[in-house]
């Protein structure tokens, strides 16, 4: 049986905000629950999960509604999310690749 992880109040604050902001946009198209779930390739279910913000879904699959239906998820400019990546992108290859625990400091004073 697969342990339950136990999400923090503001991840599930997040996942039920993008949950709303899918329902409110499906809704705004007047697209039924079914005509959504076929333009993203996925069940019926899997969108009323989306809708209810149930943790259980795939980010990928989440993020790939959102999209569909034009919901910024970052930016509403693209460009700027294009931007953004490519900014972090840069930072992180600044970085070690690995992380270690921070070293005691060295006391020095004699």
């Amino acid at each position: 049986m697969k342990r339950q992880h136990a999400f923090s109040n503001y991840a599930r604050e997040a996942a039920r905000l993008l949950g709303d902001q899918v329902e409110l946009a499906r809704r705004e198209r007047q697209w039924p629950i079914r005509e959504l779930a076929e333009r993203a390739g996925v069940s019926v279910n899997t969108i009323r999960k989306i809708e209810d913000g149930d943790m259980g879904v795939a980010l990928g699959t989440a993020l790939d509604v959102a999209a569909l239906l034009g919901i910024p998820l970052f930016h509403e400019d693209r460009d700027r999310v294009a931007l953004e990546a490519e900014l972090t992108r840069a930072r992180l290859a600044l970085l070690p690749k690995r992380t270690r625990p921070a070293t005691r400091e060295v006391d020095d004073d004699f």
